[in-house]
């Protein structure tokens, strides 16, 4: 989702300079890629990027596809295969051993449903949704971003012959919350669609204010996950300390639920190095969707903290993950919060967190697209 912000707040710039833009995604890839389907890009006319669609080898041939779209006001759909041995001879020479197809689309600041406004649509609220992006490998029909649907189409641009088809394969999106690919048949040309599930960005929450949870917040902006920090101490959290938090509330335990929105994606981390504060809240938050709960310490002050509150069963101390984070040997704080973070993260993507060159499987296949 930060991508995605970012793009949207780089066209906004764009626009108010009066320069012209293309939107660049990847939307199907075949064998290995560094970016997956969904990756994105902006380019405006003067050459400025915005986003990835590759670990960088083909963004300066992107930025010629995408400045020809501008200027031909056509989307366009671009094949990188990379299999070829010979790939020097798209000037890019990825040796990514894949095959990626890139959809470029000009975006017109008048169209209502242009790419850019409905990427916009997709982060107005805090909900899981679906993104449909229409490709054709075969014809030059290349209708691009198309809809956004959440309980039902909240932007739609596409035809009618195929819509019924189409909501219906988002519903099953929607049910088995992993992105998906279709092929429609409309006036007689096949058009694929690439059915991205998206959900809100991770929203970190951070008990405690002290100078060890700043590199944290930090380090969970930059990743564009939404920082709300608590503390008791009204001196310790304040916006001066953490200037990228989207809400920073002074609050006992007992009042801190009815202030924040506690759905799927959400991660708490309990680092007050204030035990009465953290047991109290602990036994709040238990009852909570909250996907994950780490307490910084030891873990036999976890073990302690669930058996005050007379919960010290296999399933809480299997969801507490106390001692938090990953085993990377950090002693600082900047080193300890990549270790929480990168646990958290491979908690909501279903990864392992092995060392890669262990994994025996494609390094994306927990995604299941």
């Amino acid at each position: 989702m930060k991508e995605i912000t970012d793009i949207i707040k780089a066209y906004q710039k764009a626009i108010k300079e009066g320069k012209s833009a293309a939107l660049a995604t990847v939307v199907k890839v075949e064998g290995s890629a560094y970016r997956r389907p969904g990756a994105r890009m902006l380019v405006t006319e003067d050459g400025q990027l915005t986003g990835a669609i590759s670990g960088g080898c083909l963004e300066g041939d992107a930025l010629r596809k995408a400045l020809s779209a501008i200027v031909q006001q056509e989307n366009k759909l671009v094949t990188y295969d990379t299999t070829d041995e010979d790939d020097a001879k798209f000037g890019v020479q990825l040796g990514c051993n894949g095959i990626i197809h890139i959809l470029f689309e000009p975006v017109t600041e008048v169209d209502e449903l242009n790419p850019i406004a409905i990427l916009t649509a997709l982060q107005s609220k805090r909900e899981s949704a679906v993104l449909a992006t229409f490709f054709s490998l075969g014809d030059r029909f290349q209708l691009g971003t198309g809809m956004l649907f959440r309980n039902e189409p909240v932007l739609s641009k596409i035809p009618t012959s195929i819509s019924d088809k189409v909501i219906g394969d988002i519903e099953e999106v929607f049910e088995n919350k992993t992105s998906a690919f279709k092929v429609y048949e409309h006036n007689d040309l096949q058009t694929d669609v690439f059915l991205e599930f998206i959900k809100p960005p991770i929203s970190l929450i951070i008990a405690g204010a002290g100078n060890d949870a700043q590199p944290l917040a930090e380090m969970a902006y930059l990743l564009g996950w939404e920082v709300t920090v608590i503390d008791g101490r009204s001196t310790h959290a304040t916006p001066q300390r953490f200037p990228n938090a989207i809400r920073i509330l002074v609050s006992k335990p007992e009042n801190i639920l009815s202030h924040i929105q506690i759905d799927g994606q959400t991660a708490f981390v309990l680092m007050t190095h204030n035990y009465n504060y953290d047991l109290d809240l602990l036994k709040y938050l238990l009852d909570t969707k909250a996907t994950y709960i780490g307490t910084l310490g030891p873990k036999k002050k976890l073990l302690r903290m669930l058996d005050e509150l007379d919960l010290a069963t296999p399933e809480n101390e299997t969801r507490v993950h106390g001692p938090i984070g990953l085993d990377i040997g950090a002693e600082t704080a900047e080193e300890i919060a990549i270790s929480i973070l990168a646990e958290i993260k491979s908690v909501f993507s279903g990864a392992s967190a092995m060392f890669l060159k262990e994994k025996k499987k494609p390094i994306h296949v927990y995604d299941k697209m």
